[in-house]
C-alpha cells in the first residue's frame, strides 16, 4: 500500500510549504486540486508541476469503469470506495462528466456523486469535464491519474463519461477494466458492439436483482469463451446490485486478484509501458494540430490551402503534405521549457 493520506502533513486546508508538487507529495488536497485544473487549464504551472511529479508515480492500480449510461456506474464507485476504505486503501477518483456549455466545467459536481466520502481525508474525488474530448474521457485524465499516483493513492478508478460505445481510450490508460453492464437492455451487446469486449478485464452485471440477468450473464459467458482474453488471466462476470451493496465485496476480490495477476506476470509493467507510450504520442498529436493551427492562421497561402481542398481543387491528402512541409520548416511553438 502506497503512503498513508488519512493523516497527511500539513492538514488538507492548512497553509503548506515548498512547490507546488511538494506539497501535492505531503497529502496537501487543495494543492493537488490546483495542479489538475491548471492541467486542465493547459497553464504552464501544472505541466511544471507534473514534470516534478511524474518521477513519483507508477505504483498506483489504475481501474477503468465503463458501460452506458444508466447501468449504475457512479453507484458501483460509491460503494467500492466504502469497501476499499474498509480495506485500508487509499481511493483516488477521477469521474468524467459531459461539459457544460456555459460554464465549460463538468456538469455534475463531485459533492452530488458521493457526498458520502466529502470528509474522509483518504479519499480524492475530482469531476472533469469531457471539454469536447472522445472516447469518455477527460482531455487531462492522463496526467490527473499521474497527480493522484504521485500523491501516494492505491486505487484510482475513473469513471468514463457513460457515452457508450466511444469508450475504448479508458483501456489505454487503465491496468483494470471494468465494463458494467445491465440486465434485460441489450447492453451487453452494445459492449461487444464496442469492441471493448475483447479488453475487459472484468464484467459487473449490474441490478442483477432485475429479470433477465441470468440470460444476460450467459450470453456474456458465451462470448468470453468465444473472445480471447490476456493469457493467464481468467475475465469474469461479477454480479452486483450496487444500489444494495450486494457483490461489491466479490468486485473487490476480483480487483485485488487481477492486481496481484498482473504484477506477478509482468503485465503491470507492460500495461504502464503502452500507456506511456501512448501518452507520448497523444501529446505528439495535440503539439503537431496545434503548431498546424497557428501556421494557417499566420500563413494566408496555407490558409488557401482549405479552401482549395473545399474547391476539389487539391485533395486532402496533398494539402496535408503540404502543410507537414511548411510545418518544418517553422520553428516549433513555445511550451515554457517545463511542459513534458
Amino acid at each position: 500500500m502506497g503512503k498513508s493520506l488519512v493523516d497527511p502533513s500539513p492538514a488538507p486546508g492548512a497553509p503548506a510549504e515548498g512547490s507546488l508538487a511538494q506539497r501535492v507529495r505531503a497529502g496537501h488536497v487543495p494543492s493537488a486540486a490546483r495542479v489538475i485544473r491548471r492541467l486542465e487549464d493547459r497553464d504552464e504551472e501544472g505541466y511544471a508541476a507534473l514534470a516534478e511529479l511524474y518521477p513519483q508515480s507508477g505504483r498506483a492500480q489504475i481501474v477503468g469503469i465503463t458501460g452506458p449510461p444508466g447501468a449504475g456506474k457512479s453507484t458501483l464507485v460509491d460503494r467500492l470506495i466504502t469497501v476499499l476504505r474498509a480495506r485500508g486503501k487509499t481511493v483516488g477518483v477521477l469521474a468524467i462528466d459531459p461539459t457544460s456549455p456555459f460554464s465549460g466545467g463538468a456538469i455534475l459536481g463531485d459533492r452530488v456523486r458521493m457526498q458520502s466520502h466529502a470528509a474522509d481525508r483518504g479519499v480524492f474525488i475530482r469531476s472533469m469535464a469531457t471539454r469536447g474530448q472522445l472516447g469518455g474521457l477527460s482531455r487531462s485524465a492522463d496526467d490527473a491519474t499521474v497527480v493522484l499516483d504521485a500523491m501516494g493513492f492505491d486505487v484510482i478508478l475513473i469513471e468514463t463519461v457513460g457515452v457508450g460505445q466511444d469508450e475504448l481510450d479508458i483501456v489505454k490508460l487503465a491496468h483494470t477494466t471494468i465494463v458494467v453492464c445491465l440486465p434485460g437492455t441489450g447492453d451487453e451487446v452494445q459492449a461487444i458492439k464496442a469492441g471493448i469486449m475483447e479488453a475487459a478485464d472484468l464484467f459487473v452485471l449490474n441490478k442483477a436483482d432485475l429479470s433477465g440477468a441470468d440470460e444476460a450473464e450467459a450470453h456474456l459467458s458465451t462470448m468470453l469463451h468465444l473472445e480471447a482474453g490476456e493469457a493467464g488471466w481468467q475475465r469474469r462476470i461479477v454480479r452486483t446490485v450496487a444500489e444494495r451493496g450486494e457483490g461489491i465485496l466479490d468486485l473487490c476480490e476480483a480487483l485485488a486478484e487481477h492486481d496481484a495477476h498482473l504484477r506477478a506476470s509482468g503485465e503491470f509493467a507492460a500495461r504502464s509501458a503502452a500507456r506511456a507510450r501512448h501518452g507520448v504520442f497523444e501529446r505528439l498529436r495535440e503539439l503537431a494540430l496545434e503548431r498546424a493551427e497557428a501556421a494557417l492562421e499566420a500563413n494566408p497561402d496555407l490558409a488557401a490551402l482549405l479552401d482549395a481542398v473545399i474547391r476539389r481543387e487539391t485533395d486532402p491528402h496533398a494539402a496535408a503534405a503540404i502543410l507537414w512541409a511548411a510545418l518544418h520548416e517553422s520553428p516549433p511553438p513555445p511550451t515554457g521549457g517545463s511542459r513534458p
